[in-house]
């Protein structure tokens, strides 16, 4: 997936959940879900592009083994700030980067492709080469799919900002 469709999938899915649980989303819940959409990427990318310092641009962060305990960590922090819905806004966001990233796997049922889930323990799946932004963006292709991606993206964009602008503002709990 591309950055702006984890983030699409991630925010999706927070502002869905909260029309089910009839409540407004505010501005830190849409933070939290944009900045754990794009967060496996922006660690295991660059360690493994241009550091070489892991094997594939899918492992240390995408693993289950640093994901599950770093989303406990963010929740209970959101929990003793008196803000659980910032911590499960985060979780739903790194959760949905992860299935964003299976979904194809789990569809075709390739299970050999899951393993990154649990690297180290198992070997990251090579599925991907080295590849600069400028590089990647040169390699699009001026299709009427692929500006109808773009347009897309940009109206998502567009609806974030707005929902981000008219977002609750958020406030610190009141000491009791």
């Amino acid at each position: 997936m591309y950055p702006w469709t984890h983030a699409a999938f991630g925010y999706l899915l927070v502002v869905g959940l909260a029309l089910v649980f009839r409540r407004r989303v505010s501005r830190a819940e849409l933070a939290a879900v944009l900045v754990a959409t794009q967060l496996p990427d922006l660690v295991d990318k660059p360690l493994a592009w241009w550091v070489g310092a892991i094997p594939s641009g899918r492992s240390l962060a995408h693993s289950l083994v640093l994901a599950v305990p770093l989303s406990a960590l963010v929740l209970a922090v959101a929990w003793h700030r008196a803000h659980p819905e910032v911590g499960v806004a985060f979780w739903l966001g790194y959760a949905s980067h992860l299935l964003g990233d299976t979904y194809v796997a789990l569809y075709y049922w390739r299970v050999e492709e899951f393993t990154f889930l649990l690297w180290p323990f198992l070997p990251a799946y090579p599925y991907d080469s080295a590849i600069g932004l400028g590089e990647l963006l040169r390699a699009v292709e001026g299709s009427p799919n692929a500006f109808g991606h773009l347009a897309l993206a940009a109206v998502g964009g567009l609806v974030f900002l707005a929902h981000f602008w008219r977002a609750l503002p958020w406030r610190p709990p009141r000491p009791d």
